[in-house]
């Protein structure tokens, strides 16, 4: 009688403890590639915006690019064709696509400004609205506020 009330001492104890040891293998790095996946992908659509622009304007579609810029239902009022394209073009002054480079992305809370950098010059941001995928000139190099800088961070920490 001994043996048959010891018997099942424990097993429910490890029955738990595989349990736990499941969550903790599948769960735990199910929640870091949903985290890394969004952070990732938030900023997917305008990325593929700008790459649309830049696409049109290496083409000399300028047309194609002035309508990513303004639209009939959201006219550039200060911004020109005219002026779009003198800026733009393969000899104005951000159209040496060539030697632009892409530097931090910020994700604001309206919008995604893409800093560009070209050398021996002071860089600019890009915005591009989220609701809508327009691009414009950012108000500021960067987001104004507080915000994450995991590409800052991660280039901080390993180069």
């Amino acid at each position: 009688m001994a043996t048959g009330y010891m018997e099942g001492y424990g097993a429910g104890e490890e029955a738990r403890n595989r349990i736990i040891k499941r969550i903790f293998f599948i769960g735990v790095p199910a929640v870091l590639l949903a985290v890394g996946a969004f952070f990732y992908f938030r900023t997917w659509s305008q990325e593929r915006a700008v790459s649309r622009f830049l696409a049109a304007l290496e083409e000399k579609k300028f047309e194609e690019a002035y309508q990513m810029w303004c639209t009939p239902q959201k006219p550039c009022r200060y911004y020109p064709m005219e002026k779009f394209q003198e800026d733009w073009a393969p000899n104005g002054h951000y159209g040496k696509l060539s030697e632009l480079k892409f530097g931090a992305v910020d994700y604001c809370q309206s919008g995604v400004v893409f800093e560009i950098e070209y050398p021996n010059e002071k860089p600019f941001g890009l915005w591009v609205e989220r609701s809508n995928n327009l691009i414009s000139f950012a108000p500021a190099e960067r987001c104004p506020g507080r915000h994450l800088q995991f590409g800052a961070l991660f280039e901080k920490l390993f180069g």
